[in-house]
C-alpha cells in the first residue's frame, strides 16, 4: 500500500461510517461479535459514545494519511494496570490485504507498550483468518490456547520490544556483537 495511515481517537461522528460496516455480513465472518439485528446509525452512535467514554478502553480510527478517510478500527479493551485485549477491524474491504492491518497493529502495540506501559496484550483470532494470524505472528504474538474456532494469543512487552530491536538492527545492518 502506497498510502500511509495514522490513528486518531474514535469520535461519535464516526458512526455515520461504522454503522454501514456493522451491517455487512462479510466483515463479521471471523468475529465473535456478529450483530444479530440490523444496526441503525442511532444505535451505533450510542454504542460508540459509551465505548469512547469507557475508562478501560482505547479505541482508534484507522485513517489514510493523504485523504483522512476512515477505513477501520483498532482498539485495546478490558485494560487493566498490566494488560489489555487487542482488536483490529478493517471496515473498508478494498483495503484488505494492503498492509493496513499490519501498520495499524504496530502503531497500537507501540502505544500499548510505550505509552500505557502494559506488560501483556492478548487477543483471539479465528483459525481461518490467515491474514490476521500472520500479522500477529509478525509482531511476536504467541499461541497460548485454542477454543474452536479461535486461537488465543498473547504478546508480552519484553517480546515485542526485543522483536522491534531485532527488526531495527536488521533494517539498518547494525552489528551489535
Amino acid at each position: 500500500m502506497n498510502d500511509s495511515i495514522y490513528l486518531r481517537p474514535l469520535a461519535p461522528d464516526d458512526a455515520t461510517v461504522s454503522y454501514l460496516w456493522r451491517n455487512n455480513p462479510e466483515l463479521w465472518k471471523h468475529s465473535r461479535f456478529v450483530p444479530t439485528n440490523s444496526i441503525t446509525i442511532d444505535m451505533e452512535t450510542n454504542w460508540l459514545t459509551n465505548s469512547i467514554n469507557s475508562t478501560n478502553q482505547r479505541r482508534f480510527a484507522i485513517c489514510l494519511a493523504t485523504s483522512h478517510t476512515y477505513i477501520g478500527n483498532v482498539q485495546l479493551v478490558n485494560i487493566t494496570k498490566d494488560d489489555a485485549e487487542f482488536h483490529l477491524f478493517i471496515g473498508e474491504t478494498n483495503y484488505w490485504g494492503k498492509g493496513v492491518g499490519s501498520k495499524s497493529s504496530k502503531l497500537m502495540l507501540e502505544y500499548a507498550f510505550n505509552e500505557l506501559k502494559l506488560q501483556k496484550v492478548t487477543l483471539e483470532v479465528h483459525k481461518e483468518n490467515n491474514s490476521a494470524f500472520a500479522i500477529y505472528k509478525k509482531y511476536g504474538f504467541e499461541e497460548k490456547g485454542f477454543s474452536d474456532p479461535y486461537n488465543y494469543m498473547e504478546l508480552t512487552s519484553t517480546n515485542f520490544k526485543n522483536l522491534q530491536n531485532n527488526i531495527y538492527e536488521k533494517d539498518y545492518n547494525f552489528n551489535t556483537k
